[in-house]
């Protein structure tokens, strides 16, 4: 399919590839790994034609079609709604309706033979293409990628850089090329999206490269992984977890070798030293100084796992209750973010917010640290809690014209310069990298250093907001480390997987504009929500993380100025406020048959479920009279 021989690329003065060589095959799905500045997001690009190697040569078949979806599409702007931005990727089937549209126009006033004739070869054309079913399948993906149905006639300029990607994706999808090449696709998209686009490419009949960070994606999408180091393209025939147990294996033996050429060198070069002068010797010694020479050097393994070692310094311990939020409600203007929400948050409690985006999770981390008053109810701070918030705001919050050991000192920690250095060390700030500008940083050292600034900031509850978000895969291997050495309280978000199950022992999710927990990691989680969905199923009712509709008096718009109401009227009115209890108390007996029926252990005994899904049933058939008797008193 593509073939890369010998590939020489530079940048100045820098070596991205050296004689660099790799043979991409139809239907390899290819994990494109290494630490950050190797040159992943180069290779893609050289691939598409944008950069020309500096030596060697990329071979493709005719029929390849590239599909590249990469960060500089996040500048793309229009007018048009975003369902016809996506089907932007049927441009000839496009081109076809339009002419098709056009003979049926002329048909008005010239119905002739040979028009019939055109219009059935454009319409055979239409049809091979998948013309009929284009709009179809721009909305199944564009859905897929979380937008809702109402969304998909809103103009792409209307949404944030974000969601724009995720247009892009889908017009990249749809046009289904022979080898897509996607660089970092998750930075922008949420855990159901993820988890969509993962199913959608463990069928995809193509080509995959993907570039990303996110290890768990890569295990479930990819079947080889490549890594670029020392200028190379080294295969790996596996996902990226085989990657690292071969990696390991081959590290091993690398060493071993290097150690036993090391011991061979060291050998020859004492008996040269010894033997030189000597003119019985002298002939030998010669030979082996020629043989040394001559040598191929095994290099010794280059270590990239960075280990982390971070003092911690509380200046005071909080109390064992850090916050607690009662009956919080939030609202922008008529739309509801939480209702009667409960929020508590212990000592050493190690919190992971997930869920999809808009469901409130940044909202939430706001409440919590108190730079937004919730619309209704109590936020109560625990004693000696010291709060620090790290989001991705904060980035452009620091000082460009500082240097970075600077920008850690003025962060007040009182930290010797010694400790700061040691702590950059550990976030790959070393030696005299310690004195780059913040302006000259990539987003990612920009993250580093914000993230580092956190850690030393003596606050006993850190909000981490996305802080995974421009970390290659060693950083976020750091973050965890510090995490894991961290004794105070954190809560963050992420929909990196791997981050969260290996820094969280609870998870909070938010469903029906509430916040709830799981006691327990994030495997642990993904069980318990994959066994209610499964109950669910079987019961024949709604899957539990459906969104509910709000509660009736939450929907009530505020009433016009006040008449004085007619005897029917008032009437009326005493009725609705029954039957607005009514529904309330059958609305909390529904939540409660429905958590009877996801328990998994109900379905081992027949009567009992038996029991459960008639009374379900029943309390279902009755609020939804209720209903119906409500909306119709409202209306009076």
């Amino acid at each position: 399919m593509i073939s890369i021989t010998d590939l020489d690329f530079h940048f100045g003065s820098r070596t991205l590839y050296d004689k660099a060589s790799l043979h991409i095959k139809p239907k390899d799905k290819i994990g494109l790994i290494g630490l950050n500045g190797r040159g992943k997001s180069t290779l893609l690009r050289i691939l598409v034609g944008e950069y020309k190697p500096d030596g060697g040569s990329i071979s493709m078949s005719k029929d390849v079609s590239l599909g590249f979806l990469n960060q500089d599409l996040l500048s793309y702007d229009s007018h048009e709604s975003i369902l016809v931005v996506a089907m932007q990727a049927f441009a000839e089937a496009l081109d076809l309706q339009k002419k098709i549209d056009a003979i049926l126009v002329e048909f008005e006033t010239n119905y002739t033979d040979d028009l019939v004739e055109k219009l059935a070869d454009l319409q055979e054309r239409f049809e091979a293409l998948g013309g009929y079913t284009m709009q179809a399948r721009a909305e199944e993906i564009l859905e897929g990628l979380g937008f809702t149905t109402e969304e998909l006639q809103r103009p792409l300029k209307l949404f944030s850089g974000g969601w724009r990607m995720r247009v892009m994706l889908a017009k990249i999808l749809l046009q289904q090329p022979s080898l897509l090449l996607l660089d970092e696709p998750t930075n922008h998209l949420d855990l159901p999206s993820i988890k969509w686009i993962e199913n959608y490419l463990a069928g995809y009949e193509g080509a995959v490269i993907i570039v990303s960070h996110d290890r768990e994606f890569l295990d479930r999408t990819t079947n080889t992984t490549v890594e670029v180091t020392g200028g190379k393209l080294v295969p790996y025939a596996g996902n990226y977890s085989y990657y690292l147990e071969e990696k390991e294996e081959r590290n091993a033996i690398q060493k071993g070798a290097f150690e036993n050429q090391q011991a061979q060198i060291k050998q020859a070069e004492r008996f040269i030293e010894r033997f030189k002068a000597k003119a019985s010797k002298a002939k030998q010694a010669q030979s082996r100084v020629k043989a040394l020479d001559k040598l191929e050097r095994i290099e010794n393994v280059a270590g990239d796992d960075a280990k982390v070692n971070i003092k911690f310094n509380f200046t005071v311990t909080p109390g064992r209750h850090i916050l607690r939020m009662e009956h919080v409600g939030k609202k922008y203007g008529e739309k509801i973010i939480f209702r009667d929400t409960h929020v508590h948050i212990e000592r050493g409690d190690k919190i992971a917010l997930i869920g999809a985006n808009g469901k409130g999770k940044s909202t939430l981390m706001r409440l919590v640290a108190g730079q937004e008053a919730p619309t209704n109810g109590n936020h109560q701070l625990g004693h000696n809690v010291i709060m620090s918030f790290y989001a991705q705001h904060q980035l452009e919050s620091l000082r460009i014209e500082n240097e970075i050991l600077q920008e850690m000192v003025e962060a007040g920690s009182k930290r010797s310069e010694m400790e700061l250095r040691s702590v950059l060390g550990s976030f790959l700030f070393t030696g005299d990298e310690v004195y780059k500008k913040i302006k000259v940083l990539s987003g990612g050292e920009k993250s580093r250093v914000a993230l580092a600034k956190t850690l030393i900031s003596e606050a006993n509850f850190l909000l981490l907001d996305e802080p995974t978000n421009h970390l290659d895969m060693q950083s976020v291997n750091i973050l965890i480390q510090a995490l894991d050495q961290y004794q105070g309280t954190y809560i963050v978000i992420s929909h990196d997987r791997f981050f969260v199950e290996n820094v969280a022992n609870k998870i909070w999710y938010i469903e029906d504009f509430q916040l709830k927990e799981y006691p327990g990691t994030y495997a642990e989680y993904e069980q318990w929500q994959e066994d209610r969905e499964k109950a669910a199923k079987k019961a024949g009712l709604p899957s539990p993380s459906a969104p509910k509709p709000l509660p009736k008096e939450e929907k009530k718009v505020e009433a016009a100025p006040a008449k004085t109401p007619s005897p029917d009227q008032k009437k009326a009115l005493k009725e609705l406020a029954e039957v607005e209890k009514k529904i309330e108390e059958s609305e909390k007996e529904l939540a409660r048959y429905e958590t009877q029926l996801a328990d998994p252990q109900i379905y081992q005994n027949a009567a009992q479920l038996k029991d459960a899904t008639l009374k379900f049933e029943q309390v279902k058939k009755e609020l939804a009279q209720l209903n119906d008797r409500w909306e119709m008193l409202a209306e009076i």
